[in-house]
């Protein structure tokens, strides 16, 4: 059973910074196929892939509205994917989710690419940006 534990967010204020992590366990091929994203959804509004980095070569995906503010890295020693989020706007307030799926890695550095891919989700995570 695959499992996604995601940790950091919170409160923050404008143009600060926070990191959000998200350790894998159990994805046994994950090494030769996964990809892992964050999705975020603000109240009222559907949720989105914000950014997503596949795993066997790092190679990854950002966002055009968070490009140069928000940065995707993995860890694979530690099993984990991070999400750096810089020079926070309040727009940014929203839950965090972490996703993981099998993809190719054309598929997840795709802009297009449907949440419905991610078979696996974390349980979501608070960012709260004040202006």
């Amino acid at each position: 059973q695959v499992t996604l534990r995601q940790g950091g967010g919170g409160p923050v204020q404008a143009g600060g910074s926070l990191r959000l992590s998200c350790v894998h366990a159990a994805f046994t091929d994950i090494y030769r196929t996964g990809c892992m994203g964050w999705f975020r959804q603000a109240t009222g509004k559907q949720r989105e892939r914000v950014a997503s980095i596949y795993v066997p070569t790092g190679e990854s995906f950002i966002d055009d509205s968070v490009k140069g503010r928000f940065t995707i890295s993995r860890d694979n020693s530690k099993k984990t994917v991070y999400l750096q989020m810089d020079s926070l706007e309040p727009d940014a307030t929203a839950t965090y989710f972490c996703a993981a799926g099998r993809l190719r890695s054309a598929s997840c550095s795709t802009s297009g690419l449907a949440q419905g891919h991610f078979g696996y989700w974390g349980r979501g995570t608070q960012v709260t940006v004040s202006s």
